[in-house]
């Protein structure tokens, strides 16, 4: 079996052996700050989820495995071979940006887990919680362009304002726009597939065509990735790299990470968006037609007259179809 190679990472990439297939699997470097978030996340939904059971209210095991799904892969952009690497490769930074941004925030969202907390915590705190969500700036936020903008944003103010270099010089720095990003993938997510309460509801047909109008920014930004000058060349330079991709294609690569990976990452939302659009015309067509059936029975009652046809109390064709 391979050794395993945990690697402390002082100075950021320096000294870092040659990626081979072996060590993709081998190299993990241990960061208490992703841990501790992991912990954070995966045992407050666990707990959660146990006060649920233990009240009598079943919980969906989907959600749990979502939800728990999402916290697994956050440990393992954070801990595996991918942050061994994120200072000294540009396409490792790409794949934790669109797990960040797009994948995680997507698994758990699945999870529900403001209706867990809705569910499971005390009166006082689920009370405080709604005041928020009912509160002008909520509904502001989750807005479907506030939203939008959260997701489409991050990553071009990450690559064209110079924070990037600063982020790779910088921990402190690198942790703030990780959580960033994560921040406004769940923005996005949570507010446009509408699982959890939202401050406000919008139509998934509309969440479905911005959904598919953001290929276009994935498709734009892995253009100028590709095609735009090399980003923090002075910070690759100085490692000395002898092995791997150039600078170039090592660029290249984080372009089609950011391109190819984000529009692949994204079709099963796109997917649950299409699933909600039409689960809700479907309630929508059952409740009208539930409503014109109690309407025709109850005109057919009145007066033991016939049934009256739903389109004479239509507006659009009454005249034309009234009865002499």
């Amino acid at each position: 079996m391979p050794a395993l190679h945990v690697l402390a990472l002082g100075v950021p990439g320096a000294g870092l052996p040659r990626l081979t297939p072996g060590r993709v699997l081998t190299s993990w470097t241990a960061r208490p700050a992703v841990l501790a978030g992991v912990v954070v996340l995966g045992g407050g939904y666990l707990t959660g989820v146990r006060r649920s059971r233990t009240a009598g209210t079943p919980w969906s095991a989907r959600r749990t495995a979502a939800f728990l799904a999402g916290t697994v892969l956050l440990l393992l952009i954070g801990s595996s071979v991918v942050a061994v690497y994120d200072d000294t490769l540009f396409w490792a930074r790409a794949v934790q940006g669109v797990v960040l941004l797009v994948v995680a925030p997507m698994l758990l969202a699945a999870g529900a887990p403001l209706t867990l907390a809705r569910d499971t915590l005390p009166r006082a705190a689920v009370g405080r919680l709604g005041r928020i969500r009912r509160s002008r700036a909520a509904r502001a936020i989750a807005s479907p362009g506030i939203a939008t903008i959260a997701l489409i944003a991050p990553p071009f103010l990450l690559y064209l304002t110079g924070l990037y270099p600063l982020e790779l010089r910088s921990g402190t720095v690198s942790g703030l726009v990780s959580l960033g990003l994560l921040a406004a993938g769940l923005l996005y997510v949570v507010s446009r597939l509408q699982i959890d309460p939202v401050p406000r509801e919008t139509h998934h047909g509309l969440t479905l065509g911005i959904a598919i109008a953001e290929v276009v920014a994935d498709g734009v930004l892995g253009l100028v990735l590709w095609m735009g000058p090399l980003l923090a060349l002075g910070h690759y330079a100085a490692l000395d790299r002898t092995w791997g991709p150039s600078p170039r294609d090592d660029q290249a690569i984080g372009a089609g990470v950011w391109w190819i990976g984000g529009d692949l990452a994204g079709l099963p939302f796109l997917g649950a968006i299409a699933l909600r659009f039409a689960a809700a015309d479907a309630r929508e067509a059952r409740r009208v037609d539930a409503e014109l059936d109690a309407a025709e029975q109850d005109d057919g009652n009145d007066d033991g007259g016939p049934p009256r046809l739903w389109w004479e109390d239509d507006p659009r064709f009454a005249d034309r179809f009234r009865r002499h």
